[in-house]
């Protein structure tokens, strides 16, 4: 009896232990862990690095008073213009709509004043449908010493 009873406690634990030892971490491609790797950096590394970008001299954004108005709301869409973080008086503005169905002049154009801002009324009157997004682009002409226009980051309203 005492034989049956060390083979009953015997077996289940040797079979643990070959268990517990299946689950052991692998040891078999382990290095010695005071070997260093040898680092070698190219010389002509530094040469593949990208130029800074020059900043333009002009910038110039838009934005709306209301980003979700109403169907019928009239919001308001701004924009301001910089030369070198200074602001441009005298520039014209004008401001295009992009309406789901249709592109709508705003106005007609517009002059900085000396903050660099200007600044044009849009009355929605139903004309996008709710819950989809529309732009507004504001160009600038005009510039002191530029021959191009400048196009502005779009302003953006979703009628809810």
């Amino acid at each position: 009896m005492y034989t049956f009873r060390s083979i009953v406690v015997t077996v289940p634990a040797l079979s643990l232990l070959l268990l517990l030892a299946a689950c052991a971490p692998s040891v078999a491609g382990q290095t010695n862990a005071n070997t260093q790797q040898t680092v070698t950096i190219n010389k002509g590394f530094q040469s593949q690095v990208s130029p800074i970008p020059t900043v333009p001299p002009y910038r110039c954004g838009a934005w709306s008073s209301n980003n979700a108005p109403g169907p019928n709301s009239t919001i308001t869409i701004y924009a301001r213009i910089t030369k070198d973080i200074v602001p441009v008086s005298g520039a014209s503005a004008t401001a295009m709509v992009h309406f789901k169905s249709a592109d709508q002049q705003l106005g007609s154009s517009t002059v900085s004043d000396n903050g660099g801002y200007v600044s044009f009324t849009l009355p929605l009157q139903d004309q996008q449908p709710i819950n989809v997004p529309a732009t507004v682009d504001v160009t600038f002409t005009n510039l002191p010493g530029a021959h191009d226009p400048l196009h502005c980051t779009p302003a953006f309203f979703t009628p809810e």
